[in-house]
């Protein structure tokens, strides 16, 4: 046999065996976050034992941010603040492709609303806090993929699903309501075809979410469902109220209360959110979605 076609066989070999252990202690680091194991053997598993293959024969470790998103999907929030406290940066970057099919930006804020991680998606909030405004925004307003997740940000997923306590910390730390997915829609326009579905339910958390969208959207926002409530004025009103569905069709401006409500929340930095709700001037029944978060 010639020494070319041995070698081929021989590098073959090595690398199927090397494919194997890495799938090994790849599942042996993922069993070990989803068992909630302690933060210190998970990082020495990370750093020393735990590999992955990537394309192109790669073998790779563990990056901060491939961590994380385990941290995310098996809600290890110790784990998760060690991670975001140590590596602020790193463990916020895009992960391999492995990880993530779209290349362009992280998937971790995301990741943090679809699972309903609400308090580690406040650490991933606290440690952009120390991003450059510029870096922080574009992280907030990050579009997902646009074949896989329809290039919706994190506040379209938070309307998707409806998670009115994700919702309201991804606006309070800055990002924006302005902005429209693959099919033109605003977070607004996903959470209306939420609200028409029919039959109605979880009415309730859909109106807090909308609630929580008014006090952050711009008096004359764009949306496209708006030409739906014109023409199905009935059928709306029935369903939000007929103070909302005034604001929402432009027949009306927005009450005082909901005027001075958008003043005093957007008065609050994103560095004191959601913290300094607490010190608003008003009774506790009146403040926005009591976040029960520790700090």
């Amino acid at each position: 046999m010639p020494w070319n076609v041995k070698w081929l066989n021989s590098y073959s070999s090595y690398n199927s065996q090397s494919q194997k252990q890495c799938k090994k202690s790849s599942f042996a680091f993922y069993q070990a976050v989803r068992d909630l194991l302690p933060v210190w053997l998970l990082e020495d598993i990370r750093t020393m034992e735990a590999f992955h293959w990537e394309e192109g024969g790669k073998v790779s470790t563990y990056s901060p941010s491939e961590a994380l998103l385990y941290a995310l999907v098996h809600n290890h929030q110790p784990y998760a603040q060690y991670l975001l406290n140590k590596f602020p940066q790193s463990a916020l970057a895009i992960p391999s492709q492995n990880f993530s099919c779209c290349q362009s930006s992280a998937p971790h804020l995301a990741m943090a609303v679809r699972y309903n991680r609400t308090h580690i998606l406040f650490r991933i909030l606290k440690a952009i806090r120390g991003f450059p405004e510029r870096e922080r925004a574009s992280y907030l307003d990050r579009r997902g993929c646009s074949r896989v997740e329809g290039s919706k940000t994190v506040l379209h997923v938070a309307c998707e699903l409806l998670r009115p306590e994700c919702l309201l910390l991804v606006l309070g730390h800055g990002a924006s309501p302005c902005l429209c997915d693959c099919n033109g829609n605003t977070p607004l326009d996903i959470l209306l075809q939420q609200i028409s579905q029919t039959p109605a339910v979880n009415m309730c958390t859909k109106l807090l979410l909308l609630d929580s969208l008014f006090l952050f959207m711009p008096q004359e926002l764009q949306f496209s469902m708006k030409q739906q409530l014109l023409d199905n004025h009935q059928p709306w009103q029935d369903r939000l109220g007929e103070n909302r569905f005034q604001w929402l069709a432009g027949l009306t401006p927005t009450s005082l209360f909901i005027t001075a409500m958008r003043v005093l929340i957007r008065s609050i930095p994103p560095e004191q959110f959601p913290e300094a709700l607490e010190n608003l001037p008003l009774p506790q029944f009146l403040k926005p979605l009591g976040l029960k978060l520790k700090n």
